[in-house]
């Protein structure tokens, strides 16, 4: 029963970080290319199209990594020492960005610093993130339940690559999202940059894909051996498919199309990477078994989690529908 339960909370952790990065991926998006807006209209406009949402996204984040502690403690235990930095660095910059948000709109004098805190604390933390994520792919040492790396083990040249590879799929998440929520000239800006965006993410998935086989050999046998040689063939053919229906959008003119084939991206890579780590939880020697509380206490955090889930998702829904449509640069936000 133990290992059923643990199965189940992986799988809602799973989630929880998933909803995570598809939701604040884009808000981080529009941070990243706030810089490139041409003028303080359409500033006030980019910041505004996230503003009722953004900080309601950030909820995944809580519920991840507080459900990683309380269900998998063995895995917070080893994983929080070996990717000190990258997370302290993100969990800063988050909040330079969040601060950001509420005193860009009260001041006239200082407005520029914290046009640079939002962008800054938007890059930082997906580039900080991409670098968790390598680090994490790469493998962490663990000798006798404990996290036996050094430092700076979450530093190579293939967490860098991850690094920036998250920096540009964000921006693209963040170019689609303002395609779908924007009119006129920033829109057809972001319909620019999109496109670009798109060949530089859909370049790093590829160059990541092929190196990651690489970090460990076991990621070969679950890639290439039944049942994970099915998604081999599988992910790449949708990745395909998402990438055709992401360029079709963009060159028709779409609204939603691009944003939605974007957010497949995600959702593809992140189904790929959980092909890859199963059914470790820390690769490559600690399972999801093995990290798990105790059955009593799977048992207690699910009955609270099996209300909590939904009633995140349902006001998270009841915030996208109320503020659905395209955004009025006129209105500021308060």
């Amino acid at each position: 029963m133990v290992i059923e339960l643990s199965f189940i909370w992986a799988g809602i952790i799973a989630f929880a970080v998933l909803t995570y990065v598809v939701l604040d991926g884009f808000d981080l998006g529009v941070g990243i290319l706030f810089p490139l807006a041409k003028s303080e209209r359409d500033k006030s406009t980019m910041m505004n199209s996230i503003a009722p949402i953004w900080d309601g996204n950030e909820t995944w984040l809580v519920l991840g990594g507080g459900g990683l502690f309380a269900v998998f403690p063995l895995a917070y235990a080893i994983i929080m020492p070996a990717l000190y930095m990258p997370i302290i660095v993100m969990l800063l910059a988050l909040i330079f960005r969040g601060v950001a948000f509420e005193y860009r709109w009260r001041t006239v004098r200082w407005k520029p610093v914290w046009d640079a805190a939002f962008f800054g604390g938007s890059i930082v933390a997906a580039f900080s993130q991409g670098i968790a994520l390598g680090a994490l792919v790469q493998g962490i040492e663990v000798a006798g339940r404990a996290y036996a790396g050094g430092w700076w083990d979450w530093l190579s040249v293939f967490s860098i690559l991850t690094g920036f590879a998250v920096v540009v799929g964000y921006a693209l998440l963040g170019a689609t999202w303002l395609i779908l929520k924007t009119e006129g000239g920033l829109q057809r800006q972001m319909m620019r940059y999109a496109w670009w965006l798109a060949v530089g993410t859909l370049g790093f998935i590829g160059l990541v894909s092929v190196l990651t086989p690489f970090q460990d050999p076991e990621y070969f046998g679950r890639w290439f051996n039944l049942p994970g040689s099915i998604f081999s063939v599988l992910v790449p053919g949708l990745v395909g498919i998402s990438a055709w229906r992401l360029f079709a959008g963009l060159n028709d003119g779409k609204d939603a199309q691009p944003f939605l084939s974007a957010l497949s991206l995600f959702v593809l890579c992140f189904v790929g990477i959980g092909v890859s780590f199963y059914p470790n939880i820390i690769p490559p020697s600690l399972t999801i078994a093995e990290a798990a509380a105790p059955d009593s206490s799977l048992k207690f955090a699910l009955v609270g989690t099996v209300v909590l889930v939904p009633l995140i998702l349902g006001y998270t829904a009841y915030a996208y529908w109320v503020f659905r449509g395209k955004v009025n640069p006129d209105e500021g936000y308060h």
